[in-house]
């Protein structure tokens, strides 16, 4: 299973938009040789509203699924890979059904999506896979019935307001264009402040690793915007809450809530030694604890409140 901070997040992104519309299981096993299916999603009754706000991501997962991102367009191996997966569920399922003796129906078993930042006229002739505009927008490719495959070019999906939320886990333009509509969502938006939290978790992740590819270092910018509403959305809700207290006491709560909210995303815990500077970093003004939280490495915080690390 990799663990490139693309994938991280898609997982994470994904899990958090389709969890209140069923099941969600990240990095499924598949039997067999070790594979794992990035995310398998399986439906449940809820509220057409819901599944209708998250545009063509909600008509996705109007039925089981697998989804599989791809950061670049995936070879063909990478796709047969895919292909491979989602027959060895089927397959299970079928078993399954035999063994406790019920019907079950072709549309029962899960499609398979592959998410792509991008997919060239070649690849998807090569695979044989088409549009079917009948029912579904542009960018959006099938393989035959049988095969229970379908592909997103999420490049040549139309920037409209159905496509966003999978635009988001697109690059360059792309991406750019999609997370300035995000920001103009108002913040009652349902959606809006869980997807800017997992986009700076993403740009956080990406920026502490010791060596950036060119595409990580314009990943990074990409994302930028997103991080700093999500800084300033959490600082203003740290501040409104000690206006509420309307006591000096209150204040100090609303700013170690957002202290300790943004050390967890940058580091993924409280634990000590990480949090044995929440108190010296509390000494300091909001606006420099924040500074030295994004610019600084986590060893880099630590020796400079000369924390002994464990």
């Amino acid at each position: 299973m990799t663990q490139q901070p693309h994938d991280q997040f898609s997982k994470q992104y994904l899990a958090a938009l389709l969890k209140p519309l069923g099941t969600v299981e990240v990095s499924r096993e598949v039997s067999g040789e070790p594979r794992w299916v990035d995310l398998s999603f399986e439906a449940a009754p809820t509220q057409p509203e819901m599944a209708a706000s998250l545009g063509l991501l909600g008509k996705i997962g109007a039925g089981d699924c697998l989804l599989e991102p791809f950061r670049n367009q995936p070879s063909p191996g990478e796709i047969r890979s895919c292909i491979l997966k989602l027959f060895s569920i089927h397959g299970e399922r079928e078993r399954k059904a035999k063994r406790e003796k019920y019907f079950l129906p072709e549309k029962d078993l899960p499609r398979l999506w592959i998410l792509a930042t991008s997919a060239s006229d070649n690849l998807l002739d090569y695979f044989g896979f088409k549009l079917e505009l009948k029912k579904w927008t542009p960018g959006v490719y099938f393989l035959p019935e049988g095969h229970k495959t379908a592909l997103v070019a999420i490049n040549r999906l139309p920037p409209t307001e159905e496509t966003l939320w999978l635009r988001i886990l697109g690059k360059g333009k792309t991406q750019k264009q999609a997370i300035e509509e995000l920001l103009q969502l108002p913040p009652t938006d349902p959606w809006r402040n869980n997807v800017l939290e997992e986009m700076a978790i993403w740009r956080i992740n990406t920026q502490t690793k010791e060596t950036l590819t060119n595409d990580e270092k314009e990943l990074i910018m990409g994302l930028s915007p997103a991080y700093i509403q999500w800084r300033e959305d959490t600082l203003q809700e740290g501040r409104q809450e000690g206006r509420q207290e309307g006591r000096q006491e209150g204040r100090q709560e609303g700013q170690l809530q957002v202290l300790e909210n943004l050390l967890t995303v940058k580091f993924g815990n409280l634990e000590p030694p990480i949090g044995d500077i929440i108190e010296p970093l509390l000494q300091l003004p909001s606006e420099e604890w924040t500074r030295l939280l994004i610019e600084l490495s986590r060893e880099e915080l630590l020796r400079r409140f000369d924390v002994n690390r464990k």
